[in-house]
């Protein structure tokens, strides 16, 4: 089965082929430097690079695969959750390809297909936990198929992810600023008491950086007085040591938080041998690391897929595509895109069920 994927949720179109589990080809086209002269993802000027691009991508996309149109066997794309005018043009563009070809089409949960994702370079074993974490959502889930993902904690404010990147616009990071912040982090000295651990005095599995996050910025004028750098910072060679000390001590306190609510979860699964995390923040080193520990302290194994596995990606959404269609779920062409903040229904439809 080779199946078409789409990725528009955000600030990345990006189109992928995976024919029986396999990724025969991908494209993408970044939209970081529109949105980095705004220090974050501005919703409008997202959809119209969407637009702009996607048509152009799925021609590229079929030329470097050396496939005809009529060999996709089902036109994927992600419903959500994401930035709404994004979402609609990716679907928007799938649904038209799938009615013109006279294919099937199915919309993909893009928090789902981050998990899944793994997939694509291990074997996927079920029951598993899942730890999503990306720069708006940081979830739990017990994964007990690629159809049937249950929730057990989420994000109720900042995620982890936008945590790292509002603490790193604060201090004149480059956007995004997560990914220098690990870098600065690998650096410097964390001082393991300086920030707080958040929502933890709890006992749920949910999340809250927000928190976390104010406390960082409202310690960065004390502790990082008299320093200074370049605005934006795009390279750790012309940061100061008190900035990268800093910038470790809030990475660790996020991983921490992170492990103690995932050793949480395992804790209250006990059957579950197993861990996926993805997601963007899943490219953070020290969080790989300590997850890593944590599974294997516990005669586990953590699955965690490559850097550019763990970023969006249209793979995801073609492997997960491929995961559903081959058991014979799809969607009717009238199916809603579902925005950031809304729960995705479990409304596909089953051939073979």
């Amino acid at each position: 089965m080779l199946c078409l994927g789409i990725e528009s949720s955000c600030d990345e179109t990006a189109l992928a082929l995976v024919e029986d589990g396999r990724l025969v080809e991908a494209v993408l086209a970044s939209q970081a430097d529109v949105h980095a002269l705004f220090g974050g993802v501005v919703p409008e000027l997202a959809s119209r690079e969407h637009y702009r691009f996607v048509g152009a991508l799925f021609d590229e996309l079929m030329q470097r695969s050396g496939r005809a149109n009529t060999e996709i066997d089902l036109i994927a794309a992600a419903r959500g959750p994401g930035l709404l005018g994004s979402l609609l043009v990716g679907v928007a563009f799938a649904k038209g390809l799938a009615l013109g070809l006279g294919k099937p089409f199915l919309g993909v949960n893009h928090l789902h297909a981050h998990l899944l994702a793994v997939g694509l370079e291990h074997e996927l074993r079920f029951p598993s936990l899942g730890l999503l974490v990306s720069g708006g959502h940081t979830h739990l889930y017990r994964m007990e198929s690629p159809w049937d993902c249950r929730l057990l904690g989420r994000t109720l404010d900042d995620a982890a992810g936008e945590a790292f990147d509002k603490v790193g616009k604060f201090l004149g990071l480059a956007y995004p600023g997560g990914r220098l912040m690990d870098a600065l982090a690998r650096a410097g000295t964390a001082q393991s008491k300086l920030f707080p651990r958040p929502y933890l005095d709890n006992d749920n599995l949910d999340f809250s950086f927000s928190g976390l996050k104010t406390a960082a910025t409202g310690q960065a004028a004390q502790l990082l007085a008299g320093q200074e750098w370049p605005r934006p910072l795009t390279s750790i060679d012309h940061a100061p040591q008190a900035l990268k000390d800093y910038c470790a001590s809030f990475n660790l306190a996020v991983v921490e938080t992170l492990c103690a609510k995932t050793k949480r979860a395992l804790d209250r699964n006990p059957d579950l041998e197993n861990l996926i995390m993805a997601g963007g923040v899943a490219c953070n080193s020290l969080l790989r690391d300590s997850i890593g520990q944590l599974m294997s302290g516990r005669g586990g194994r953590a699955f965690i897929p490559s850097g550019q596995l763990c970023t969006d990606n249209a793979a995801m959404i073609a492997h997960a595509a491929w995961l559903l269609g081959r058991n014979g779920y799809s969607h009717k062409l009238n199916m809603e895109t579902i925005p950031r903040g809304k729960a995705i229904p479990n409304d596909m439809l089953c051939s073979l069920c």
